[in-house]
């Protein structure tokens, strides 16, 4: 096994397919609405880095069960995860994020529950409501780490160091859930040398699962400022397909590996283009890692 897919690790829980269920909460973060800052992160779209289900759909039900009949069809899937992904799913009053989960943890062929948050969006209370499905739910706690390197988490416009990440963090661990840490390789200003020590701290931290993201460049962005302006300028596919498998040589051979890659709006692409080629990037990864004769976890100092 070349990595520990989080498809293999849902098989081995479940004894089937399950199927992730994107949904949007019509949220907002504190990088957008003023408490950190108004522009969101150089990389961030109008849609929070997520679908803009919400503008048609607001009712939540609804869109997870157009989703799963959906996934259900294509890949006869019975079994589902609901993915509150866009924007920060933990930011908002807690009676309101209680109805938010409740109208969809209880619908028929729901197994799991997936909350992508910011670092710096974190409270004992919402970790003990998260915490309380957890004894009937696959729980996951998504968390954007991006880089480990302040410089980075500054340029980027991220509006949390990487202390103030460590403390939602740490405090996360004190509960009954897996927490799945964010990281992106081709940030500005980042090489090789910072992505390797951004993928040793998440080595370090042992979360239970890790997405690795390329950076792709949507249309609206502070990031298409910058790469029109000629300061930014993507990595090529094989150059990220490099360096993704220098991260899952360091990576723990248990970390569930979600995400391999990014997975960019067609219609909002600028630039890369190979980003949407995602499976020809996949291929491209584990041809790599076969190529060196390595694997996740090959160099993972315990």
């Amino acid at each position: 096994m070349l990595y520990y897919s989080f498809n293999t690790y849902l098989k081995e829980l479940f004894g089937e397919r399950v199927q992730k269920v994107t949904l949007d909460a019509g949220l907002t973060c504190p990088n957008r609405d003023g408490s950190r800052g108004t522009d969101g992160c150089i990389y961030c779209d109008a849609k929070g880095s997520g679908t803009g289900a919400y503008a048609a759909m607001p009712d939540l039900a609804e869109q997870a069960r157009a989703g799963m009949e959906k996934l259900g069809r294509r890949y006869k899937a019975r079994k589902f995860i609901v993915y509150f992904q866009s924007f920060c799913n933990t930011y908002a009053p807690l009676d309101k994020l209680k109805k938010m989960y409740d109208e969809v943890v209880s619908l028929t062929g729901v197994v799991g529950l997936s909350v992508a948050t910011r670092p710096d969006c974190l409270s004992p209370a919402v970790l003990d409501l998260l915490a309380g499905y957890a004894e009937r739910l696959n729980i996951w706690l998504e968390l954007g780490l991006q880089s480990m390197h302040d410089a980075t988490l500054e340029r980027i416009n991220r509006g949390h160091t990487y202390k103030e990440f460590l403390k939602g963090y740490m405090m996360a661990r004190d509960y009954p859930l897996n927490i799945c840490l964010h990281m992106i390789i081709g940030l500005p200003g980042e090489g090789k040398n910072e992505v390797l020590a951004t993928a040793r701290e998440v080595a370090r931290l042992k979360p239970e699962g890790l997405k690795i993201h390329s950076l792709y460049i949507h249309r609206g962005t502070l990031l298409e400022k910058l790469y029109r302006n000629g300061g930014y300028e993507p990595l090529s596919q094989q150059e990220f397909a490099e360096q993704a498998s220098d991260v899952l040589e360091i990576i723990p051979p248990g970390t569930v590996i979600q995400r391999l890659t990014g997975d960019p709006d067609r219609s909002e692409l600028v630039a890369p283009q190979w980003a949407l080629k995602k499976n020809e990037t996949i291929t491209m990864i584990e041809a790599e890692l076969k190529a060196r004769g390595s694997r996740q976890g090959k160099l993972w100092d315990a």
